[in-house]
């Protein structure tokens, strides 16, 4: 299975399946269970016998399995599996009377996910009390099937596809998710799922079929503090094995802590670390592409890179007309994140998808990451179904076979980056043709238009010595300048660009009084239309 075909059918029917399930009346108790999932009025849970349980153990088992061939494990009762369609997967609901922690820890259950046509692999979940651990047993009797029938025709130890952590004891909505690969996704502080995190990514956009690694198995225990959960995950594919410890915190949004070692099983040539995965298919940059009657429709709308010398940057995203891939080059950086800074229901129309409350996702370092780059890929797309947009960072020193690599870092969910700049920001980027209105427009010219607000330009008089700093890979730029849009904050740049020629254009653009830098770093890439 390519990337297209996988993202298409597993993320969007996760994206379906955390909209939150049904009430149903309690059942009789099962067998005993842990004292951490007592609830009072509440089914329990089948538990295995207690195993020994650390981090450092999970730590060794990753690193051992490391050193053995990959073995992937055949998925149970397949062609019944591959029967149960996105459709059918919806009339499948787990009862929550058979939550694990159901008023706790901070009153977030953790509900199961039914395996499916497209998350045919089951994955082990533990809860973990102190040193010990026991696997949360499967149960048909934990799913309402909704009259398929298929409670009677699967087999007993199915194995559940992946859980959930829900927003309270008596809410059917979600805040986090774990199913498929190694994804998973927080709702942020508006409880509407978008983009998507994963444990690591093995070889996006090479001339070979990208790798999916998988979470194989979980450990879930009550955290400390302030924290909602603790997850421990066990990653395991054909080139490397991991071990995860994630604090997920319910904040305003999410903050998810993560602290993840690796084992390169086979030599790995591109390793992306801290992997964000989105889509952008059109918005006022690129509005020419506009097949749908909505004005802009995207999960996130720019690349935002916090450099380790301190610069900010903004990328506004593309839908290209071929896979794009673009390295940032850095050392030790502060952050970066995909970011949907368009939060106005008008510019969108969408009372359904409401992409104007689509989390933004923000990566930040903890410890020194050392040489590498950000890489952001850019991959065609004709629909809102395909996630298309891949962001991670790339080590500068090659993973070779046997090496060990550690990771810290934080995943901010929410409706805007963590930590904004004290400057100016972009709000949006227009591209139209050259020339002055009213007048014949000069050949080969294209106008570029790019709207900032914040930081010091919110509280500045409209005044005209105010520059764009512009820097372009090729062509000319005529006649830049800058003004403040009437009636607001925003500051608006306007520049032409001479251009011949079909192939990319890489653009910078910041504004700057004097000699004081007021904005952010504006970068595009352009492809001119083909004649």
């Amino acid at each position: 299975m390519d990337r297209r075909d996988f993202l298409a059918t597993a993320l969007a029917l996760s994206a379906g399946a955390f909209s939150g399930g049904r009430a149903f009346a309690a059942s009789p108790a099962t067998a005993p269970s842990p004292s951490s999932n007592s609830g009072g009025g509440f089914a329990d849970l089948k538990f295995g016998e207690p195993k020994p349980f650390s981090y450092d153990a999970l730590r060794a088992r990753a690193q051992a399995s490391a050193a053995k061939p990959y073995r992937s494990e055949p998925a149970p009762a397949a062609e019944l599996i591959k029967s149960i369609s996105f459709d059918l997967n919806q009339k499948i609901q787990f009862k929550p009377e058979y939550s694990l922690w159901p008023k706790g820890p901070g009153d977030f259950p953790v509900r199961f996910f039914h395996l499916n046509r497209y998350v045919e692999q089951p994955v082990r979940i533990h809860i973990v009390d102190g040193a010990a651990s026991r696997e949360i047993l499967y149960s048909s009797s934990y799913f309402d099937y909704g009259g398929t029938g298929l409670d009677e025709k699967l087999p007993p130890d199915l194995g559940f596809a992946g859980f959930r952590m829900m927003n309270g004891p008596s809410e059917d909505a979600d805040w986090l998710a774990f199913q498929g690969a190694s994804y998973f996704r927080s709702s942020g502080d508006e409880n509407q799922y978008g983009a998507s995190a994963r444990g690591i990514a093995i070889d996006t956009a090479m001339p070979r079929p990208e790798e999916f690694p998988r979470f194989t198995e979980f450990w879930l225990g009550e955290a400390q503090g302030s924290h909602a959960v603790t997850i421990y995950a066990l990653l395991d594919g054909p080139s490397i094995t991991g071990a995860y410890r994630i604090d997920a915190e319910r904040t305003k949004g999410a903050i998810m802590t993560m602290h993840v070692d690796l084992f390169a099983r086979n030599p790995i040539e591109r390793l992306g670390v801290a992997p964000l995965t989105s889509m952008f298919w059109y918005g006022e940059n690129n509005s020419s592409r506009r097949k749908d009657w909505r004005p802009e429709i995207h999960d996130s709308d720019g690349l935002a890179l916090w450099t380790g010398k301190g610069e900010r940057i903004w990328r506004p995203l593309n839908d290209p007309a071929q896979v794009q891939t673009n390295s940032f080059v850095d050392t030790n950086p502060k952050g970066f994140g995909l970011i949907q800074r368009d939060r106005d229901f008008d510019n969108y129309q969408d009372d359904g998808a409401f992409y104007n409350r689509r989390p933004s996702i923000w990566v930040e370092p903890l410890g020194e990451w050392g040489e590498g780059a950000v890489q952001l890929v850019e991959i065609p797309t004709d629909d809102e179904i395909h996630d298309n947009i891949v962001a991670y960072w790339i080590p500068r020193a090659p993973v070779t076979r046997g090496k060990a690599l550690t990771f810290d870092y934080r995943l901010y969910w929410g409706s805007g980056e963590p930590h904004p700049p004290s400057l100016g920001r972009v709000v949006a980027t227009r591209i139209g043709r050259g020339g002055v209105p009213g007048q014949p427009p000069p050949k080969d010219q294209r106008k570029f238009v790019i709207d900032f607000q914040g930081g010091p330009l919110d509280d500045m008089a409209q005044r005209f010595d105010v520059k764009p700093v512009i820097n372009l890979s090729r062509g000319r730029v005529e006649n830049p300048y800058v003004i403040k849009v009437v009636g607001t904050s925003r500051w608006r740049a306007f520049f032409d660009v001479e251009l011949k020629g079909g192939d990319p254009l890489d653009m910078r653009c910041y504004l700057r009084l004097g000699k004081r830098t007021l904005t952010e770093t504006w970068l595009y890439q352009y492809f001119p239309p083909v004649a």
